[in-house]
């Protein structure tokens, strides 16, 4: 599937739109409640602080000896704890100061409390930036007491952070469940779109003649069209082939007639330049025709008579047939690095191509013709046809394919082998090159495609 996550897929386009308002939503989960929960922490503490230096002014009292006394302990025991963030202190104008068990070291800054107004401020604290609030009342004798109370910043801050920490891991798994149930969410959307891709597979390779399966209603009038469309275009071409055989066979007597008349009208002196320009000219036509029939004969490019190419195969009864054909050569077949290789190609169309590339080299042979299978790589296939003939000059070459081309008028044949093999190769999408080589003239087919199977 992850070969499917590529640029201009739908399953990339549909998995962005997730991700972005997995994140987005998260996200927004994420600052609104860390910001309501930093905003209720911080209103608890300050209203328990606020508890707590009213309790401390209520407890505070002056002893016989005149020095300040509580009645008893803060009900919060952390004031008991030394260093344990939470401290008190009360002080009065000539007299000792009275300090939290907690406030081993340092103090804290009376004139925070200079009012009998409650305040909240900031300040330095014994270990750090503490929230401090305090507030003044008269003392017996004149003068005023002092009542501090303070937390370190640090026990806010932490209860936050540990907080915003739990948040946040849940949050990441959150939204890593809500990418992955996208994901499956996604598979199962296009889940129709994979089996019709792996039916237009099947038709393409000629495993089926047309889309099969249930789909669901959004593409199954996609599918009828395309299935009628399949049915169509194959009723079409295959009018098409008759038609042009029959337009193909339907003009060879008259063009036999006129052939018949030009060599007649070549018999008399008057007549013999015109009877040579109208018998080339009948040659001429009669290649067409034949090069159009056999365009004809084969089914290159229709997807429901694909048949797949078994190796070595598809070869054995066309060399028998070349050895008929041409008693005189020997016909060897090499298939050790290709056995049991399958090509999706349609093996009618295949061997009519080899045997056009067969039959041309056992013309020019002198004694031998070699057909290889040669698997370069796990894409890549070449079927390679060589002759020990004296192959052809690099002018011959360039005209090889031409229709009609015939470098040697003794040959038999027509002229139109080649051509009707480069136009079979292209139609099968293949690479049909020719060369001469140390071991002799070759022509090689090659196939590059990841659907070849071992």
């Amino acid at each position: 599937m992850s070969r499917l996550l590529v640029p201009g897929s739908l399953r990339l386009r549909f998995l962005l739109a997730i991700s972005l308002w997995v994140v987005l939503g998260i996200g927004a989960i994420w600052f609104s409640a860390t910001g309501i929960f930093t905003k209720h922490i911080e209103a608890s503490y300050h209203e328990e602080l606020e508890v707590h230096v009213r309790e401390l002014g209520r407890l505070a009292t002056f002893g016989e000896d005149g020095e300040l006394r509580l009645s008893r302990p803060l009900s919060d025991p952390r004031y008991e704890e030394p260093m344990s963030g939470f401290y008190w202190q009360i002080t009065a104008d000539g007299r000792k100061p009275l300090r939290s068990q907690s406030m081993v070291i340092g103090k804290l800054d009376e004139q925070i409390a200079h009012s009998p107004e409650i305040l909240h401020t900031l300040e330095k604290g014994p270990s750090g930036p503490a929230i401090t609030y305090g507030f003044t009342r008269p003392a017996p004798g004149g003068g005023d007491i002092h009542f501090v109370i303070a937390t370190d910043q640090s026990e806010l801050d932490r209860l936050i952070s540990s907080f915003t920490r739990d948040l946040t891991l849940w949050l990441v798994g959150l939204g890593a469940l809500l990418l992955a149930t996208g994901l499956a969410i996604i598979n199962f959307g296009l889940y129709p779109l994979d089996r019709l891709s792996q039916a237009i597979g099947r038709l393409r390779h000629g495993d089926a003649y047309e889309l099969e399966g249930e789909y669901p209603v959004e593409i199954a009038p996609l599918v009828a069209d395309l299935n009628a469309y399949v049915h169509q275009n194959a009723e079409m071409v295959a009018k098409s082939r008759v038609q042009a055989g029959n337009l193909a066979h339907s003009l060879r007597t008259p063009l036999a007639v006129m052939t018949d008349e030009a060599e007649r009208l070549g018999e008399t002196a008057a007549g013999a330049e015109s009877s040579k320009v109208l018998l080339d000219q009948a040659r001429a036509m009669k290649q067409q025709i034949e090069y159009q029939l056999a365009r004809a004969r084969f089914s290159t490019g229709q997807p429901y008579n694909a048949r797949r190419v078994h190796l070595p195969e598809v070869a054995e009864p066309i060399l028998r047939a070349m050895k008929r054909l041409h008693p005189d050569k020997r016909f060897l077949l090499d298939a050790s690095q290709c056995d049991s290789v399958v090509l999706p190609l349609d093996d009618v169309d295949y061997s009519e191509l080899l045997s056009i590339l067969l039959d041309n080299a056992g013309k020019w042979a002198k004694r031998e013709v070699r057909l290889e299978f040669l698997c370069d790589s796990s894409s890549s296939f070449t079927a390679r046809v060589t002759d020990d003939g004296p192959g052809m000059s690099e002018q011959e070459l360039s005209h090889a394919f031409e229709i009609g081309s015939r470098f040697d008028q003794e040959k038999g044949g027509s002229g139109l082998g080649l051509a009707i093999a480069r136009d079979i190769a292209d139609a099968l999408g293949l690479l049909l090159e020719l060369s001469n080589t140390p071991a002799g003239f070759a022509a090689s087919v090659c196939f590059r495609s990841s659907e070849i199977n071992r």
